[in-house]
């Protein structure tokens, strides 16, 4: 019995775009509500947002069972922090600040096992064999992990060539917020200066066969970003959602006192 088939990763490579959400809030029952509202793909936050390995475990479990298709960002690209979330499940994964070529090759090293990879070989404990009940978990599971670069500053930019140029990445996403301060227009990330680089970098990735990312709440944006030809696009925060959704009910509420 092979891994099981990464349709994301598929889709993908098809040039089929994949609208996604990203989840914050840390919570399982947040996250189940969220696979319920029909995205293509889920971003599990471990960059930005109050999650650990449980709390990123929980929260993978109730996004599988969903029809979306479950992301994990990581804080940082460590060896054993992949590992972990890989074991744990996760097929698609997201590192951020990437900003060599060289950096990008050892995180294709971490998510392949011996001898292409480094991965720890230690599947009979992993949720991501069935605990040793996928019998070719081993010979197949490096066919199915997804991994996707975030190339957020003028470092990121200045070695995107290179970055694309390795096979086994994936797929390149641009952090518009990162790379406003980096270009001097920290908040700004509507800056005409940020859109410009964002866009010659995104048109760059389409062109060079890899799949392109970027998450964007101006809705102008992602329309301009999809006809690039961007395929996986995060369209909307669940944190941003709940806290605008509170605020304007609290608002709207308060205003009806006599």
């Amino acid at each position: 019995m092979p891994a099981p088939i990464n349709t994301f990763k598929q889709a993908l490579k098809d040039g089929r775009p994949q609208i996604g959400c990203w989840l914050g809030l840390a919570d399982p029952y947040a996250a189940e509500i969220s696979g319920t509202a029909g995205f293509d793909w889920l971003l599990i936050d471990g960059e930005h947002a109050p999650n650990d390995l449980r709390s990123t475990l929980a929260q993978l479990q109730v996004v599988e069972a969903s029809a979306s298709h479950p992301v994990v960002r990581l804080p940082i690209g460590e060896t054993w922090m992949i590992k972990q979330v890989l074991d744990a499940g996760a097929q698609s994964i997201l590192i951020p600040m990437v900003e060599s070529a060289a950096q990008a090759q050892e995180l294709v090293r971490a998510v392949q096992y011996p001898p292409r990879g480094m991965r720890g070989v230690g599947s009979s404990l992993a949720r991501a064999s069935k605990f040793a009940g996928i019998s070719d978990y081993l010979k197949t599971a490096d066919d199915q992990i997804c991994l996707l670069l975030q190339v957020e500053n003028r470092a990121g930019l200045a070695a995107l060539d290179d970055i694309l140029a390795l096979d086994d990445v994936d797929g390149v996403f641009i952090g518009p917020a990162d790379l406003a301060a980096d270009l001097g227009h920290i908040g700004d990330a509507g800056h005409p200066d940020v859109v410009e680089a964002v866009t010659e970098a995104l048109t760059k990735i389409v062109a060079s066969g890899k799949a392109a990312g970027i998450l964007t709440l101006d809705e102008k944006m992602q329309e301009r970003c999809l006809d690039i030809g961007v395929t996986f696009l995060a369209t909307g925060i669940d944190v941003t959602l709940f806290a605008n959704g509170m605020r304007q009910l609290a608002k709207a509420s308060k205003a009806k006192r006599r």
